[in-house]
């Protein structure tokens, strides 16, 4: 059966942030030129916002540049930040609040918002329909498009109701292709497409490898008595630094007398015992923060990388046919915590530049002319400020790290006349098992702390059972050969979703499990392995998360 074909101005591959963005901004230009611009935006969750995660507290400048009535038209920023607070972890028990004057400015959140970005993204899809755009969620873009020339053309969507070993169930749909002038690809961080263009096209030739952090997160209801509306708390240190670990964790208190809270384990951790899921149940068992938490009630849970290598890190976002946009290249302001306010400024200097070459009658080159807009926005001024983030933690560690950048940001703005490099991949940096200590997480209690597979029941995850693992091994032998003895098998552990079990057989053998259904779609195994042995794929559309809020 062939596939059916469409085509289209511009296809953008995401309904995220940045996606979004790129599309809202191409139809108020065709609508506020005449010049007519088609675009269509293909989501492989089950609806807009479905598959997004993030803290959040949203700096909403680029909202205010894409919709200036973004108040009057009933945008879901309903909760202004009102206090930051600033919290060193020293232990289990202990942390110490530190002065607001001793924090980066970039971090302060004055004028800021606590959102959900699902919310967020579902009134932006909202926007987009208004303005003409074409949105088809639940269909996942499994594949890139060639012209002869080697340039973009478009993607595929994949194939519907194929069985788990690879025949046509009764319910197969072919998928279909999207042909465009030109693709924006906004699939957020470590998109499988995305991936596939910057090894194809060498875009991260000039750049620093990329470094992830994977961001763990539950939503609670919690004491109207506790509730602070607009209380933003960030902290660093336990029980990360236990393990010669680093990362951040935060709590914000939003409306409805609800809160959030997650940590970020950065990924470029050394000791392959570590559990980003075990450190974040036992970060919310720290006074300070389960004194808003006891007597609550968990209602969802979520978990996804991000792209924090900042501009040393950015590969290059042009190529023949298309652009990367958003965390996609990674385009997150780590020092702020915040890539929403950028994503969407990518998105829109992508706008702007797609809808100026096809005014001018180009179609599918290269489009050089973002790389001269990027560079000239306050975007690129953004990252080029907090450029050594990444690099000065690397080097130096929490506490004389986090000096260095107080220094940078709040006496030399930000133009520190050195660059710092981190050139070691995430994935590259584990030690074998037998060289670090063990950790003893403790049992969950439920009340404050769970264990995996009741928080994945919360983020109402279903993926359809009967199809192709979209968790792909290059060597099937090699988690239990090569891993399971150097590392013991670490995906075991830095998985938040317990996707990857190592079992026991009958004969005594171990064996390496997958359970795909439970996957989040977080890209945390697709970046950690040590091997680079797993290649994350798109399931069939809609599978994956349904977070309602998040």
């Amino acid at each position: 059966m062939e596939r059916e074909s469409m085509e289209y101005d511009v296809v953008i591959v995401g309904a995220g942030p940045s996606g979004l963005a790129a599309a809202c901004k191409l139809r108020q230009i065709s609508e506020e030129t005449g010049q007519e611009i088609t675009v269509c935006v293909v989501e492989k969750g089950s609806e807009v916002g479905a598959h997004i995660l993030s803290g959040a507290v949203l700096e909403p400048n680029a909202l205010t540049e894409l919709f200036p009535d973004w108040k009057e038209k009933g945008a879901p920023l309903n909760t202004p930040v009102t206090e930051d607070q600033f919290y060193f972890y020293t232990s289990q028990t202990k942390a110490i609040r530190l002065p607001n004057v001793f924090i980066p400015k970039p971090t302060h959140n004055d004028g800021n918002y606590i959102v959900s970005l699902g919310n967020v993204c579902r009134w932006m899809g909202e926007q987009a329909e208004a303005l003409g755009v074409e949105i088809y969620p639940g269909f996942a873009a499994a594949e890139v498009l060639y012209h002869e020339d080697g340039s973009v053309k478009g993607v595929a969507t994949g194939d519907m109701g194929v069985s788990e070993n690879g025949e046509q169930k009764a319910s197969f749909q072919p998928g279909f292709e999207l042909h465009a002038k030109y693709t924006l690809f906004a699939e957020g961080c470590r998109g499988h497409l995305g991936k596939e263009l910057i090894q194809k096209f060498a875009l991260d030739k000039d750049s620093d490898p990329q470094h992830y952090g994977l961001g763990i997160k539950e939503l609670w209801d919690i004491d109207p008595e506790k509730s602070s509306p607009g209380r933003v708390i960030h902290g660093l240190g336990w029980p990360l630094s236990e393990s010669g670990s680093t990362g951040g964790a935060f709590l914000y208190h939003t409306e409805n007398n609800q809160v959030v809270v997650g940590v970020i384990t950065d990924l470029n951790y050394s000791n392959p015992h570590v559990s980003p899921f075990e450190e974040f149940q036992r970060f919310k068992t720290h006074p300070s923060i389960s004194q808003y938490l006891d007597g609550g009630k968990r209602v969802s849970y979520g978990a996804r990388a991000i792209a924090k290598g900042g501009l040393n890190s950015l590969p290059k976002m042009t190529f023949p046919g298309g652009l990367l946009i958003g965390c996609d290249a990674g385009t997150l302001n780590s020092i702020k915590i915040k890539g929403s306010h950028t994503a969407m400024k990518s998105g829109m200097i992508a706008a702007e530049t797609v809808a100026e070459a096809l005014k001018g009658g180009e179609t599918g080159g290269e489009l050089a002319k973002f790389t001269e807009n990027f560079r000239n926005s306050w975007l690129y001024k953004e990252l080029f400020s907090s450029r050594n983030f990444s690099g000065a933690m690397h080097t130096f560690g929490t506490i004389l790290g986090a000096g260095f950048l107080w220094v940078e940001q709040n006496i030399l703005g930000g133009k520190f006349p050195k660059t710092f490099h981190d050139t070691k991949h995430d994935y590259a940096v584990m030690k074998p098992a037998s060289e670090c200590k063990k950790i003893d997480y403790p049992k969950p209690d439920n009340k404050i702390t769970f264990d995996r597979l009741s928080s994945v029941f919360l983020s109402n995850t279903n993926h359809e059972e009967d199809q192709p693992c979209h968790l792909k091994l290059a060597d099937s032998d090699l988690p239990i050969r090569d891993n399971l003895p150097k590392f013991d098998e670490p995906a075991q552990r830095y998985c938040p979703a317990g996707v990857y079990e190592v079992m026991e057989t009958e004969s005594g053998d171990k064996k390496f499990q997958i359970n795909g259904q439970n996957c989040l779609h977080c890209k945390t195994c697709d970046i950690k392995d040590p091997a680079q042995n797993i290649n994350w794929v798109v399931p069939e559309g809609t599978g994956g998360p349904n977070y309602p809020n998040m």
